[in-house]
């Protein structure tokens, strides 16, 4: 019923006090659960659009390994596995658990031999970790904002050592139609790292905006 009625009006079939991330709603929309914040969709709506644009722009022929870096709902692992037939190792990382609880029991994205879900603080996760990946998503949001830590060149120092040679990428900057200091810092130290070709795509489905990376094999 509650898919239904959906089509007519949205429909909150839950909500969830987060001590990160505030309240977090479960709500169909069209016949389609998603996640949301009271700000911000989270999983399963125009997030899924942005980050599956960007994933159309990756080679995928030589991509093994998957780390992302920001949960919510697993949408991003949804689009992985049956619109991009990728069949490799993710791990994801979020800090917070009860995100990583509604991805797991309200969206199905269940550990498995090919996957792993941690709680961790991305940041120090980036910064502690030297295994390297194919393929790196950055997606990181409290509400409708990336804390300031992520924009840091500590934070792009520990990403770009992190890829593989010939690897890749996806930072969703948050832009939602303006750059910032802080999301020109991101731009600049890619532009002017020596390993990184990048690509901006500004604005996509008219709010945030996407740097992608692939690292040469220099």
């Amino acid at each position: 019923m509650k898919k239904i009625l959906s089509y007519i009006w949205p429909i909150t079939a839950k909500t969830i006090d987060s001590d990160t991330n505030g309240k977090l709603q479960i709500t169909y929309y069209n016949g389609k659960k998603m996640l949301n914040t009271k700000d911000a969709n989270y999983s399963y709506g125009s997030l899924q659009k942005i980050l599956e644009y960007a994933l159309s722009k990756i080679e995928f022929d030589n991509v093994k390994h998957v780390l992302i870096l920001g949960l919510g709902g697993g949408s991003v692992i949804s689009s992985l596995r049956k619109k991009f037939d990728f069949n490799g190792y993710i791990q994801a990382v979020d800090i917070d658990e009860k995100i990583i609880t509604i991805a797991k029991n309200d969206f199905d994205i269940h550990t498995a031999h090919n996957l792993t879900i941690s709680k961790y603080d991305a940041y120090k996760f980036v910064k502690k970790n030297n295994k390297k990946h194919d393929l790196i998503i950055i997606d990181l949001f409290i509400n409708n904002e990336v804390p300031d830590q992520f924009y840091s060149v500590i934070f792009c120092e520990n990403i770009s050592k992190l890829v593989n040679e010939n690897g890749y990428f996806i930072f969703n900057l948050g832009l939602k139609g303006k750059m910032t200091k802080k999301t020109e810092q991101v731009i600049a130290y890619f532009e002017k790292s020596i390993y990184f070709e990048i690509s901006l795509f500004k604005n996509i489905e008219g709010t945030n905006s996407v740097l992608i990376g692939r690292k040469s094999n220099s």
